[in-house]
């Protein structure tokens, strides 16, 4: 009986080499060749895409330093904005958060305590006391709970050495802590400062 011939073996393709350079590095030399004027074409288009690219470019290239007091306002806002927000299909969970939103709250009050912008410091930290107590209640452990504390409590400090009326004050530390849907940030420290000032009145 004839002996049947093997096939023959289709030759494989060889395997494709893989680039030694990576996406990060093409993008680099890609963008040397653009002018300058084409940069700050997509690096704006960028930053009006995403606020949390835009606020990080801001902090990069100093830009809060120039703004004045209603610009950080509204850059503060978005900030908080940012910092509180989460999945609330996470509810009850460790879930991520932005931590350097708060970081940009941080130094934005400070920046608007320094330049005697003291009302609207006290406007966004009520603002951060509601969003952020919110924050707290719906994770598992409020791992963000120090962060917001360092943030009111620049605030807390200026009101305190500030000469604002003391029934002023007193209204704005009773805003507070009705605020506060978690009754532990900077409860203490608020109620301290109402009986100062409540002290005060009665002198």
């Amino acid at each position: 009986m004839a002996k049947r011939k093997a096939p023959k073996k289709s030759p494989g393709k060889k395997p494709a080499k893989r680039s030694s350079v990576s996406p990060v590095e093409r993008l680099q030399a890609a963008l040397v060749g653009q002018t300058t004027e084409e940069l700050v074409g997509v690096i704006v288009k960028i930053a009006r895409s995403d606020s949390r690219i835009l606020r990080q470019l801001q902090n990069d290239f100093g830009v809060h330093d120039s703004m004045d007091a209603d610009e950080l306002v509204a850059v503060t806002h978005m900030a908080i904005a940012d910092a509180t927000d989460f999945d609330e299909r996470e509810m009850n969970y460790n879930f991520d958060y932005d931590h350097d939103a708060y970081e940009t709250v941080l130094r934005n009050f400070k920046r608007l305590v320094k330049s005697d912008s003291l009302s609207d410091a006290m406007q966004l930290a009520l603002e951060l006391m509601k969003q952020g107590s919110y924050q707290i209640e719906m994770s598992d452990e409020g791992m963000m709970t120090d962060e917001i504390k360092d943030c009111l409590t620049v605030v807390i400090t200026a009101v305190g050495k500030s000469t604002l009326p003391a029934a002023t004050i007193c209204e704005w530390c009773d805003a507070m802590i009705a605020k506060d849907r978690v009754g532990c940030l900077c409860d203490e420290e608020l109620k301290a400062l109402k009986n100062k000032q409540a002290a005060r009145r009665t002198e």
